[in-house]
């Protein structure tokens, strides 16, 4: 695990999934990122609640190429919360990254002192062994 300091966040990059091959920054099929925010004093649930009302949110999930943008309140850490974000492929999310909201975003993060970890994913069906797949249920 390589640790990444961003001003104003910490951010622990994970990749979970096989593609050996292809650079990140050619990944072609959907890509899932789990974003854990976390504060102090509720300030996760206020982020959460501020960039909902804004419609900060929205206009993410309205992105070309978002497939899910949705936030998780942790039962174990009250304190975090977690964002699922998918994005049809690498290109969809740089383009996002380089949208404006990512400054607001930022201004938010900074707003409510909040730390981050991510954590990648690509779909099983492209490393998925045999064994492994005897334990998924398919409709």
């Amino acid at each position: 695990m390589k640790k990444i300091l961003i001003p104003l966040v910490a951010l622990t990059v994970m990749s979970c999934g096989k593609n050996p091959k292809t650079p990140s920054n050619q990944q072609t099929s959907p890509i899932t990122m789990n974003l854990y925010y976390t504060g102090e004093n509720g300030n996760a649930r206020k982020f959460v609640e501020e960039m909902e009302s804004s419609g900060t949110a929205a206009a993410i999930r309205a992105e070309e190429g978002n497939l899910r943008y949705e936030y998780f309140v942790s039962q174990d850490d009250p304190e975090t919360v977690l964002l699922i974000d998918s994005w049809t492929d690498q290109k969809a999310l740089d383009a996002h990254h380089q949208t404006p909201m990512m400054d607001s975003i930022a201004a938010l993060r900074e707003k409510y002192d909040l730390t981050m970890q991510a954590e990648r994913y690509y779909r099983a069906s492209e490393d998925l062994t045999e064994n492994d797949a005897s334990f998924i249920r398919q409709k």
